[in-house]
């Protein structure tokens, strides 16, 4: 402790320094989260990954709980960013449909959507982490909901699709989807039913449903 009267020193570069170890510690836990999943997500395994010492998570973050949610965090703004380039010219059900498939296989080889399905899993034995991670998949439904609604907003099915229903259905698929993929490693059942939506799509299309449309928000 400095001596009353006494100017502290000044360390330079604490700032940059703390800010670069939670990055480690947020990195570490996605990877982990991937990896080992959220029972293998101990203080202990966290650290080891990112070179630093169990106390420092509890010093940024306060629990590992924190930490983890702080890591879907990371994973939810980085995936909305890229879901957001890819559909921003979206004109037709079938390229929303090109471009989900795209993004699911993404997902898959990355494992990105790996760490929300450990959290969701990790929901039923830790109190309070339900809510949430309930919290962070709101802003998905929300985000399927506006693209169905800019892709159709031209066609008479647009008025009648209750976009909200289908827009929670579409996430739960997917999340599902991606839990039996990584289940079994076979990805061919999930991936024949984008196949099989794209035929819908371009039948729809064919019909007269669906005519191009202003760029998704």
């Amino acid at each position: 402790m400095a001596k009353a009267g006494s100017p502290s020193k000044v360390r330079e570069g604490g700032a940059s320094r703390s800010v670069e170890t939670r990055r480690l510690l947020v990195q570490a836990a996605i990877a982990t989260l991937r990896e080992d999943g959220y029972a293998g997500a101990s203080a202990r395994a966290i650290a080891e990954r990112a070179g630093s010492n169990q106390g420092l998570i509890f010093y940024h973050f306060g629990s590992v709980a924190n930490l983890l949610l702080a890591a879907l965090d990371a994973v939810s703004a980085e995936r909305m960013e890229r879901y957001g380039s890819a559909i921003d010219h979206v004109g037709s059900l079938a390229d929303l449909v090109d471009a989900a498939t795209a993004i699911f296989r993404e997902d898959l080889d990355a494992g990105y959507v790996t760490v929300l399905v450990e959290m969701i899993a990790g929901a039923s034995s830790t109190p309070g982490l339900g809510p949430e991670v309930a919290a962070r998949v709101g802003p998905w439904t929300n985000f399927t909901q506006g693209a169905i609604e800019a892709t159709l907003a031209d066609s008479p099915l647009g008025s009648l699709l209750p976009s909200r229903d289908v827009a929670y259905g579409i996430v739960a698929l997917y999340l599902g989807l991606e839990m039996l993929s990584h289940l079994d490693g076979d990805r061919a059942p999930a991936l024949a039913l984008f196949a099989h939506a794209q035929q819908l799509a371009g039948l729809f299309s064919m019909l007269g449903g669906a005519q191009p449309t202003k760029d998704a928000p």
